[in-house]
């Protein structure tokens, strides 16, 4: 595919790794927010890394890949690995995720990292590097309404264990999105 109208967003594997970060930034997807894309390498590493810090969870993870690969058409960027030696980062184990941005056609990189993708590099690119509590609020601001119906379903969603809608205030707080869980905070004040 040539690209998408929709915003679209390379998601480093740092936003994935954490379970509530990707669930959110997935359900925002999936209800048309924005184009989120990644690539088998990105799959790669977050897994390994929540395999490596969670045994217990190694056998599922496949599974959890393969539900977000068909949950969000058009996810995985392909032809990205020529790039890799063509962009230069701080840290040059974060180039295929600029290269998949750059292949993807994406419109920004969503990652923890930010200083791990200067803004000289990546701006001639014509991609934005966003911390997830930026994109996550954006997507707010942008579609309040659409946005907070997703959040209100991915709670529900919960069984084991369910959260209240102040759990899942203070989990998102804790997991370094504080911008957002305070607009909850105050969406959840105004109903």
């Amino acid at each position: 595919m040539g690209g998408s109208a929709r915003y679209t967003a390379v998601l480093d594997a740092n936003v994935l790794y954490p379970t509530l970060v990707r669930d959110l930034l997935l359900r925002l997807a999936t209800v048309g927010l924005y184009h989120a894309r990644w690539t088998e390498d990105i799959h790669a590493e977050w897994t390994r890394n929540l395999a490596a810090d969670r045994p217990d969870l190694a056998d599922k993870l496949p599974q959890v890949v393969a539900l977000m690969n068909a949950a969000v058409p058009d996810c995985l960027v392909e032809n990205y690995k020529p790039l890799i030696g063509c962009v230069t980062l701080p840290d040059a184990s974060d180039r295929h995720v600029l290269a998949a941005a750059i292949a993807g056609h994406a419109d920004a990189v969503v990652t923890f990292n930010l200083q791990d993708f200067p803004l000289e590099v990546v701006s001639q690119h014509g991609i934005e590097i966003q911390h997830p509590d930026d994109f996550v609020m954006n997507q707010l601001q942008l579609q309040e309404l659409v946005a907070l119906e997703a959040v209100k379903r991915m709670r529900s969603r919960w069984k084991h264990p369910p959260r209240t809608a102040t759990e899942l205030i203070e989990a998102l707080d804790k997991r370094g999105l504080p911008l957002t869980a305070e607009h909850l905070k105050q969406a959840a004040n105004l109903s």
